[in-house]
C-alpha cells in the first residue's frame, strides 16, 4: 500500500515537472520567434472613423501598434501628416490597419459636372427655362446673380450676387473649340427643354429663392467677377422709365 501511495506520488511530481518544462519551452520558443522577426510601427484605427472625415481629425481616432513587418500592409501609413488635406473615402472600421489609399483630396469625391458646397451652405434646386438662365450656358463653379419678379405686386428686384452654382443638369454640353463647325453648332444649341440649376446658399438665402420660385419668377445672371452689382433697387412701374441705366 505504501509503494502504491509512493509510486503515485512520484507520478504526480513527473507530471507536474514535465508541465512546467513544456510551458517554460513553449514560451520560450515564442520569445525566440519574435526575436528572429523584425516589428515596424503601424497606425491602426481605435475608434470608428466615418467616411468625409478630415486627416487632420485621426489623432485621437487612430493608434500606434508595433507589428511584425510581415503583418503590416503595403501602402500603410504611419505618418498621419502624409495625409494632410485629405478626407477618408470609405467608413474606417476598429483594428484595420490605415492605409494610404482610403484617403484622397476631398474635390477628387466630387460627383461630374458639380463642385463642392462651400462650408455653412446648403444646397437648392430650381426649374429654369433656358432663357432665365443664361441662355443654359451656365455650368457648375459659375456665380450668378438671383432677380425675382412677381406680379401683385407688379416689381423686379436683383435680391442676391455671386451665388454659386454647384450643378446644372438639362443643358448641352460645351462645345469643344477644336471640333468640326457643324459639331460645335450641334454643341452650342440652345436647349428647348427646362434645366435644373442647383445654387449653394444661407438658409436666409434660401428662403428668398424659394419664395420667388413658388410666388414669382426667378432670372439668372451670369456675374464675372468684374460685374458692376451696385445702384440696384426694386423696380415697378412707376420708376422703370425714370431710372438712370446710364
Amino acid at each position: 500500500m505504501r509503494r502504491r501511495l509512493l509510486a503515485a506520488l512520484a507520478a504526480l511530481v513527473l507530471a507536474l515537472v514535465g508541465t512546467v518544462v513544456l510551458v517554460a519551452y513553449a514560451s520560450g520558443a515564442d520569445q525566440r520567434a519574435m526575436a528572429g522577426m523584425s516589428t515596424v510601427p503601424v497606425l491602426v484605427v481605435d475608434q470608428p472613423v466615418p467616411a468625409g472625415t478630415p486627416a487632420e481629425d485621426l489623432g485621437d481616432l487612430v493608434r500606434t501598434e508595433q507589428l511584425p513587418a510581415k503583418a503590416a500592409v503595403d501602402g500603410r501609413v504611419t505618418d498621419l501628416g502624409d495625409l494632410a488635406g485629405e478626407v477618408a473615402t470609405v467608413d474606417l472600421q476598429t483594428g484595420e490597419q490605415l492605409l494610404a489609399s482610403r484617403f484622397a483630396a476631398p474635390e477628387s469625391l466630387q460627383a461630374p459636372g458639380t463642385v463642392a458646397v462651400p462650408a455653412g451652405a446648403e444646397e437648392v434646386s430650381v426649374l429654369l427655362d433656358p432663357q432665365r438662365a443664361v441662355g443654359g450656358r451656365l455650368v457648375a463653379g459659375d456665380e450668378v446673380g438671383v432677380f425675382i419678379s412677381q406680379a401683385e405686386p407688379i416689381s423686379t428686384h436683383a435680391v442676391l450676387h455671386r451665388v454659386l452654382v454647384t450643378q446644372v443638369q438639362g443643358a448641352p454640353a460645351p462645345a469643344d473649340p477644336e471640333a468640326d463647325t457643324a459639331t460645335a453648332s450641334a454643341a452650342s444649341a440652345v436647349p428647348t427643354g427646362s434645366l435644373l440649376v442647383t445654387l449653394a446658399l444661407t438658409a436666409e438665402q434660401a428662403e428668398g429663392v424659394v419664395f420667388g420660385a413658388e410666388h414669382g419668377t426667378l432670372w439668372l445672371s451670369l456675374e464675372p467677377e468684374d460685374a458692376d452689382v451696385d445702384g440696384t433697387e426694386v423696380i415697378t412701374p412707376d420708376n422703370v422709365y425714370g431710372k438712370d441705366y446710364s
